[in-house]
C-alpha cells in the first residue's frame, strides 16, 4: 500500500490534487461526550455555567472545520459549502452524541474537516461544563461515512460503531 503523503524518498509532503477531478464530496463524523447523570441533566437543558452550550459548541465546530488546514499540517484549504452539527441525547448513558456533516465540491475530501468539527464540538461542550464536572469523558470519535472522489463511498459498518 502506497502512502499518499510520502514522497519517493519517504518524506512527508502535501499531495498534489491539481490533476484530480472536482466532485461533490461529503463526510459525516461521530463524537461522544459522556458525563455524570447530574451533569447530564444540566447539559441536556442546554444551559451551563457559561451559557448556551449547544449553540456555542456548534459554532466552535463550524469554525474548527473551516480551519482544519491550519491545524493538520498536510490538509488542503477547502472551499466548504456546508457544515452542520446534530446532537442525540442518550439518557441511559448520560451521553451526548455528535454528528457533524461537511460538504464541498472539490478535488479532495472533507473527512478531516468533519472529524475536526466533531472533536471541537466535544471539546467545547467540555469547556462549557468543566466548572460543574471535570470528569467528563470525550470519545470515541470516528468517520461515519464519506462520499465523492476516486475512492467513492465509505460507510462504517454497524458492527464497528461505538
Amino acid at each position: 500500500m502506497k502512502l499518499t503523503h510520502l514522497d519517493s524518498d519517504g518524506k512527508a509532503h502535501m499531495v498534489d490534487v491539481s490533476g484530480k477531478k472536482e466532485t461533490e464530496r461529503e463526510a459525516k463524523a461521530y463524537g461522544r461526550v459522556t458525563m455524570s447523570p447530574k451533569t447530564y441533566k444540566t447539559v441536556k437543558m442546554g444551559q451551563g455555567p457559561k451559557g448556551d452550550i449547544f449553540t456555542v459548541a456548534k459554532i466552535a465546530g463550524i469554525m474548527g472545520a473551516k480551519k482544519t488546514h491550519e491545524l493538520i499540517p498536510l490538509c488542503h484549504p477547502l472551499s466548504i459549502t456546508h457544515i452542520d452539527v446534530n446532537y442525540d441525547f442518550i439518557d441511559k448513558d448520560s451521553a451526548v452524541e455528535i454528528i457533524s456533516t461537511v460538504r464541498t465540491k472539490g478535488q479532495t475530501g472533507v473527512e478531516m474537516e468533519a472529524l475536526t468539527c466533531a472533536t471541537i464540538v466535544a471539546l467545547t461542550i467540555y469547556d462549557m461544563c468543566k466548572a460543574i464536572d471535570k470528569g467528563i469523558e470525550l470519545g470515541p470519535f470516528y468517520l461515519l461515512e464519506k462520499s465523492g472522489g476516486k475512492s467513492g463511498r465509505f460507510e462504517r459498518s454497524p458492527s464497528s460503531k461505538g
